[in-house]
């Protein structure tokens, strides 16, 4: 069977049967066995989605099929479906089965998607290398001696090397957009409330989206249009109408786009990077749209914006993961306090305590106003300056990361050098804006580049159309 470019080309064959979901399952079930040292894959349904894939064959024969019958999709670690296990990359849930399956799941299953595994990522959605997890590291298919990016590396592999037509994973500040740039694909992380998070294993919930990995703008847009909406099981999932945003891509206007000198100017910026965001940039003045160089000055306080907070709104959720109920439980405990701190010490990965410790450090009695407090006022001021800047411009354009895949154990022992990995793309979190990465050629070794727009809020519909847009005009 020939390689899919897309759900379409799917689509085709199930219409002009040549080929049948079975048929597909088994394609890609093979590329899994065949690249698995990739690790991509933490567990293969293999035996669910072979049954399902005979459910919408049947389906389909009927004239009762979904919206996506025959598209073959990968579910982060973080992600639950019932009756399967899940444990967010991290020892401490090892073992975890679920009792129900996520919104964003359950909505892509009712139009009969077929789920055929679950994807590697790091511990709790808690990294930019995939280096951070319990099931080890995700290699890059395009280096396979470089990162594939974080924290949903196997989400991201699994769509780069043809393990899947589509994933999802979840960004919370860049967790989707920095390992679509890292391995050439499309990757939305849409506005926050826009799906809901129920049946997300929460890292900081006040930022926490579910996006998709795809080829193509079209396919990310069609599986974002069904998971998205209100959700009963969510108090924060938003109920504005979705629109049909796989129906409104076609884009023949003259925007307003914004860059940032910060951005462009910045030291940490890979030349090869610059060069091609530039290059971009030009092809749209060429092509009529007015694109404005603005000044953003409070880009410097982003970063520790996001950390401060994150890592608070971890410390309180990872509190519920102590060996009590459910998981890893040391066997090493003598009493209950032993229990408690054994059981934490030895079930988190490094990086999880680091993040924990700074958390719950911000949330002390003499810390609080001095740290949370004061990142909840900067909080305000970066999503205002965010807001009123977009509703003067259309989209604001950057690069999507200041390098591109970096070597593995290259910043392991340094963790601010990690953290600044995520620069430009903490921006949309912290305002809560949707933001889509997508490829902008290669550097001079060969690994992808990503350029990333963003939009207003519940701005989806022309991101996609604008991102659509820029795939063609980089192609011609």
């Amino acid at each position: 069977m020939e390689k899919f470019h897309s759900f379409d080309d799917i689509k085709k064959s199930l219409e002009n049967r040549e080929t049948d979901c079975k048929a597909i399952v088994n394609y890609y079930l093979q590329n899994i066995q065949t690249k698995a040292h990739l690790n991509a894959f933490v567990e293969v349904y293999k035996d669910t989605a072979l049954e399902q894939a005979a459910i919408v064959d049947e389906k389909i024969k009927s004239g009762k099929a979904g919206k996506l019958a025959g598209l073959v999709v990968g579910i982060k670690d973080v992600l639950v479906l019932k009756d399967h296990e899940v444990n967010a990359s991290s020892k401490i849930l090892k073992g975890f089965k679920s009792q129900f399956t996520s919104t964003a799941v359950q909505r892509l299953i009712n139009e009969d998607a077929i789920i055929i595994g679950r994807l590697n990522c790091d511990e709790f959605g808690m990294g930019s290398s995939n280096e951070n997890s319990s099931h080890g590291k995700v290699l890059n298919a395009a280096d396979e001696s470089r990162v594939p990016g974080g924290s949903s590396g196997g989400s991201a592999v699994a769509v780069q090397a043809n393990l899947c037509t589509v994933s999802l994973g979840t960004d919370t500040g860049g967790s989707v957009r920095q390992p679509a740039a890292f391995t050439g694909l499309v990757g939305i992380k849409p506005t926050y409330s826009r799906v809901s998070r129920w049946g997300l294993i929460a890292y900081a919930s006040s930022f926490d989206t579910i996006g998709v990995f795809s080829t193509n703008v079209a396919d990310n847009a069609l599986v974002l249009e069904i998971m998205a909406g209100s959700d009963n099981f969510d108090s924060t999932a938003s109920k504005k109408p979705v629109p049909p945003y796989s129906e409104l891509l076609h884009f023949d206007k003259r925007a307003k786009i914004a860059f940032f000198t910060e951005t462009i100017e910045s030291e940490a910026l890979q030349t090869e990077i610059k060069a091609n965001t530039l290059a971009v940039l030009d092809k749209l003045k060429k092509e009529g749209h007015q694109v404005e160089e603005v000044h953003f000055p409070l880009l410097k306080y982003t970063l520790p914006t996001y950390y401060i907070l994150t890592t608070a709104e971890a410390s309180s959720n990872l509190s519920r993961f102590d060996g009590v109920k459910y998981g890893y439980r040391s066997p090493h405990a003598h009493n209950l306090e032993s229990m408690y701190k054994m059981t934490r010490t030895e079930g988190f990965g490094e990086e999880v305590k680091r993040r924990i410790m700074l958390g719950t450090f911000v949330l002390s009695a003499s810390y609080y106003d001095a740290y949370f407090t004061k990142a909840q006022k900067v909080r305000r001021l970066i999503k205002d300056f965010t807001e009123e800047l977009l509703n003067k411009f259309d989209y604001i354009v950057m690069p999507t990361t200041p390098s591109t895949a970096f070597k593995f154990g290259e910043h392991s022992n340094d963790p601010v050098a990690m953290y600044l990995e995520d620069l430009f793309t903490v921006q949309a979190s912290v305002s809560g804006v949707p933001a889509l990465s997508l490829p902008n050629g290669v550097d001079k070794s060969g690994l992808p580049i990503g350029i990333q727009v963003m939009a207003n809020s519940f701005k989806e519909a022309e991101l996609y159309a604008f991102g659509n847009y820029l795939m063609e005009l980089n192609n011609n």
